[in-house]
């Protein structure tokens, strides 16, 4: 984050965590208190660690920081945080994922992870997860871009992974209509439209409107390139966690703090995430060239992002969603699935080098 960025953020949240002088003592500056704040969740020190290194005792970061984090969250949510609502800012987006991504009528790519604390005083098994951790749970959806559109923080870690989108607000918007998506198109070259979907791993339940790979169990060649083409856009989100674990080091260990102080905690870390990735400069100090997962495009060969070659990063201190079993799906979501593999293996979809990746 440059200087100017910085004073920025500071503009934006000021007025909200600055507190007033008293004749006993001066506050601690709205500036210092942002600051401290950036470095808990850039660094993942204690707040011991901190207090040795700004003077200021444990009992008054423990109140400020997750004020500060919420501040962030509230102040900047509604310009970089607003989930699209209108049809041509979601055409917009699934333009992006068929332009860089070649799987069109995409609207993002969807992925939860559990984000692992301290078990909670007289919680029981709320939180205890199925890695034997107690956490709760990220669930975010993000654009061809690398920004979340849409994010739900705070399920308890115990709840099952279908259970997770399902209690959340998402899929209540795209099952009632509110999320005003477009209407269904038809795919180049093909006859039947299809709506506008989100894609996803194994973790979550085929549906109409959520895409997921076939089962691993001997797939027809078709049903092969599908699932390459689905992950090769699906890595997106992936790469996404990576990233924030990668900057935002607090998440590399249990966090020391009560559920709905480790909830705004993520919700600020995610808001500052697509803040970073607002400005051509920014991203270059944030993310340069070589962060992501990088395909060439005349080969599809894939080279590493320099996140993965952080050890820990994600897999130990963002657990992912326990995948699910096969079960049976609606023949309604069946039928878009087939026609997306049809259409990946049509002249009109396919990729030329997708035959050597599967």
């Amino acid at each position: 984050m440059s200087a100017v960025e910085l004073e920025n953020l500071l503009n934006f949240v000021g007025p909200k965590i600055q507190k007033r002088d008293t004749f006993l003592r001066e506050s601690i500056s709205a500036s210092q208190r942002l600051i401290v704040t950036l470095r808990f969740l850039a660094s993942g020190d204690s707040y011991h660690s901190l207090m040795y290194l700004f003077r200021i005792p444990v009992s008054t970061m423990s109140i400020f920081i997750p004020e500060v984090c919420a501040a962030i969250y509230d102040t900047l949510k509604e310009t970089v945080m607003k989930m699209p609502g209108s049809k041509e800012k979601w055409i917009q987006i699934a333009e992006g994922f068929e332009t860089t991504w070649d799987f069109p009528n995409c609207i993002g790519a969807l992925d939860g992870k559990h984000i692992v604390m301290q078990a909670p005083p007289n919680s029981g098994s709320l939180y205890f997860n199925y890695k034997g951790t107690h956490s709760i749970v990220l669930l975010a959806m993000v654009d061809s871009c690398y920004k979340f559109i849409y994010i739900d923080v705070g399920c308890y870690g115990r709840i099952s992974d279908g259970g997770v989108f399902n209690n959340s607000s998402l899929k209540t918007g795209i099952v009632n209509g509110a999320l005003n998506l477009p209407n269904r198109s038809a795919l180049k070259g093909r006859q039947s439209p299809l709506p506008y979907v989100v894609v996803a791993d194994d973790a979550f339940a085929l549906s109409t409107y959520l895409m997921k790979p076939y089962p691993f169990r001997n797939p027809a060649m078709k049903q092969r390139v599908y699932n390459y083409r689905l992950s090769r856009c699906r890595r997106i989100v992936e790469n996404v966690f990576g990233l924030v674990a990668n900057r935002f080091r607090v998440l590399r260990k249990p966090m020391l703090l009560h559920p709905e102080r480790v909830k705004t905690v993520v919700l600020a870390i995610c808001t500052l995430h697509n803040y970073l990735m607002e400005g051509k400069e920014s991203v270059k100090r944030y993310a340069p060239v070589g962060t992501f997962d990088v395909e060439a495009t005349d080969t599809g060969i894939v080279a590493d992002g320099s996140w993965r070659s952080e050890e820990g990063i994600p897999d130990r201190n963002l657990i992912p969603l326990q995948t699910t079993q096969s079960r049976n799906h609606p023949k309604a979501a069946e039928l878009v699935r087939t026609e997306f593999t049809e259409y990946f293996s049509s002249p009109q979809g396919k990729v030329h080098w997708q035959y050597r990746h599967i």
